[in-house]
């Protein structure tokens, strides 16, 4: 008999976080995530996939082995590992057998590539420096400092979520001999390097690297020998580049990037080797979810890649040169990763009702299997009907538009009642549909609540206008739309007048802005907000460039607009119980986000206020944080949520759905 959902169930989940195959084997290599309860904390561990359907099996037994990278023949597996010093590069043979630590790099590696002939690999590495040179290679400087040294300043970014302060390091690109461990040192100077690919014939590499000098946010594609000689920029133009990949026949290398800094929404572009040329691949709306899974053909036709379209993740191909699209693997779900066998496309796939599990079809994207089940705990849980609804909603222009919703309601309901509405992040991104983002919906489902999670004017996937009509307009056209879809589903009798709120980061600043300005919700748990524009802006790792981009303007001359659009200048008229959740450490929406937004209710306001922080907390703190910590986090929001729904708010009113209270 299937049983409700619980928030403890985020223990039992299995995560798949990485994906590798090669031409050469019909055989996949994936790096599964577990959660242990009694020592409150993850693990990886690698298993090996049959593309014939065959039963997976574990490969490896450490607590921490991840991101696997199959041999160009693949007779042997790389891996990193903590098993040694640092986080080493580790190699076994495809037949199983003891692993074997091949490098020794002395503050271990971060990421590693094969080389084509088989004979090397690259390595990305963080190394120490002394932030008191400046970056200047002509001054002596101590890289042995202690850890609560001075931390000077004098570029941005100075710090990044996730990370803390970086100017005490810098990331550079090593060798290392597949047969012997030695490694060489490529790349050196006041920059880092992203990420790196081999030429075909492993004479070359393409790698990205960050730009010298006070603001180093943005990034470039840059071409070397394989010896480390001929360094040179290859894109100019492109202010942000991820992932380049070198075609087979060595003509082209594809990567994703944005034009303008602070866009994430990334396209494809193409670098012509021997014309030395840049330029656009396909269109403008072909939306890459991550240029890491970005592949080629092996005859260089096309690439194939995982792209954002309506807020559905779709494997397509996209031809080289001409950048036609063809949609190979569809379906209302969302896809995390790719790769490409010999014979097969292989991706990880989940939905709302489905966990992620490793999938493959034929290369026209049909015949499609799953190939593991990882969690099969979940076919003992209630499921959540699901349903896509097309909303009729106020465009914000004095005219009308429709937009998509997912609409989680409990098997078999009938008749109204509870209305969860859930703000995504962004605001240039969707609803995310993986379970580990969002715990807490099939645990209020299973309870009787119903879960509304829109896609409106701002998201990404549905066209570049669509995304940019949101620009300088936060929260003025979005919030009305979330209210007209709610009213919608209270005339079908979907919902009552039991209202609550939640969101993250932009979902955050939008909860915020909900309670200011809207007096329809009960409830409303707000967490890593943006409340103050102007002054996150100034403290985040991002924001001097991404909310400049987001209110068409740099700060000096956007600071009215910045002030407008904030939270903080309508909370004194929040009466929603709010809860708030935060990291510590987060430095993308940082804590005194939080900070600003609670002292205004509870110093300015009635409302009922409590603020939850959690320490060494980054801005994903919600989703990859502490195990400990999410249990309390999705426990303390349904909590809130059953506390508070049932308490109408004082001086509610019935407003109408096309334009939120000012």
């Amino acid at each position: 008999m299937p049983t409700p959902f619980q928030p403890d169930d985020l223990f039992l989940y299995k995560t798949i976080t990485e994906l590798d195959c090669v031409p050469a084997i019909e055989l996949a290599a994936c790096e599964v995530q577990t959660i242990s309860r009694e020592q409150d904390s993850t693990s990886t561990t690698i298993w090996l996939v049959p593309l014939d359907g065959s039963p997976p099996r574990q490969f490896t037994s450490g607590s921490a082995d991840d991101m696997p990278r199959w041999s160009p023949d693949g007779s042997q597996l790389a891996f990193l590992s903590s098993r040694g010093s640092g986080r080493q590069i580790h190699l076994i043979p495809r037949d199983g057998g003891e692993a074997k630590q091949l490098s020794h790099l002395a503050s271990g590696a971060m990421s590693i590539e094969w080389a084509p002939d088989g004979q090397r690999l690259l390595a990305c590495c963080t190394l120490s420096i002394d932030p008191e040179t400046h970056g200047d290679r002509g001054k002596k400087g101590n890289t042995n400092r202690p850890a609560d040294a001075p931390k000077p300043v004098w570029r941005l970014p100075y710090k990044l979520d996730g990370i803390g302060y970086i100017l005490d390091s810098e990331i550079h690109l090593f060798t290392v001999d597949a047969h012997t461990g030695d490694h060489v040192q490529m790349t050196d100077g006041p920059y880092e390097v992203r990420s790196a690919h081999w030429s075909p014939d492993s004479r070359r590499i393409a790698y990205t690297r960050t730009r010298e000098g006070r603001f180093a946010h943005r990034s470039d594609v840059w071409l070397m020998d394989a010896d480390g000689r001929n360094q040179r920029q290859v894109s100019h133009e492109v202010a942000s580049v991820q992932y380049p990949k070198w075609s087979p026949d060595g003509r082209f290398i594809v990567f994703t990037g944005s034009a303008e800094e602070g866009d994430s929404q990334m396209r494809l572009w193409l670098y012509e080797v021997a014309a030395d040329r840049v330029r656009p691949l396909g269109d403008e709306s072909i939306e890459v979810v991550s240029g890491k899974t970005v592949y080629w053909s092996q005859d260089s036709s096309k690439v194939v890649l995982v792209l954002a379209r309506k807020g559905r993740h779709e494997v397509v191909s996209v031809s080289v040169p001409e950048g036609q699209l063809s949609r190979l693997v569809t379906g209302d779900r969302q896809i995390a990763r790719v790769a490409c066998s010999g014979q097969r496309l292989v991706f990880v796939t989940e939905d709302v009702r489905t966990p992620n599990e490793v999938c493959c079809t034929d290369w026209q994207g049909r015949n499609e299997i799953r190939l593991t089940d990882f969690n099969p705990w979940w076919r003992e849980r209630i499921l959540p009907e699901v349903e896509v609804r097309r909303f009729d909603v106020p465009d914000g222009e004095g005219g009308r538009e429709q937009v998509d919703g997912w609409l989680l309601r409990p098997p078999g309901a009938k008749g109204p009642m509870p209305l969860l509405v859930d703000a995504h992040g962004g605001p240039a991104s969707y609803t995310l549909l993986q379970y580990n983002s969002h715990v807490y919906w099939p645990v209020l489902v299973s309870r009787g609540w119903a879960v509304l999670a829109l896609n409106p004017v701002g998201s990404s996937s549905y066209g570049r206008d669509f995304s940019a009509r949101l620009r300088g307009h936060w929260g003025k056209r979005d919030l009305p739309q979330h209210l007209a879809a709610v009213d919608a589903l209270q005339r079908e009798g979907l919902a009552d007048t039991r209202l609550a709120i939640t969101g993250k980061s932009y979902g955050g600043y939008l909860t915020a802005w909900a309670i200011g300005n809207s007096r329809l919700f009960r409830a409303a748990v707000v967490s890593a907000p943006v409340a103050d524009l102007e002054s996150h802006a100034a403290i985040s790792d991002s924001g001097f460039y991404s909310d400049a981009y987001s209110m068409y303007g740099e700060l000096k001359i956007q600071r009215d607009k910045m002030r407008e659009l904030s939270p903080m200048g309508y909370i004194e008229r929040a009466r929603a119980a709010t809860l708030i959740l935060q990291g510590e450490q987060d430095q993308r929406c940082p804590v005194s986000q939080s900070e600003e937004l609670f002292t205004a209710l509870l110093s300015g306001t009635d409302t009922l206020v409590e603020m939850v922080i959690y320490p060494g907390g980054s801005h994903h703190f919600f989703e990859s944080g502490k195990p400990s910590h999410r249990l309390d986090m999705v426990a303390r929001l349904v909590g809130w949520m059953e506390r508070w729904i049932n308490v109408e708010v004082a001086g509610a009113q019935k407003e109408g759905p096309d334009s939120s209270k000012k």
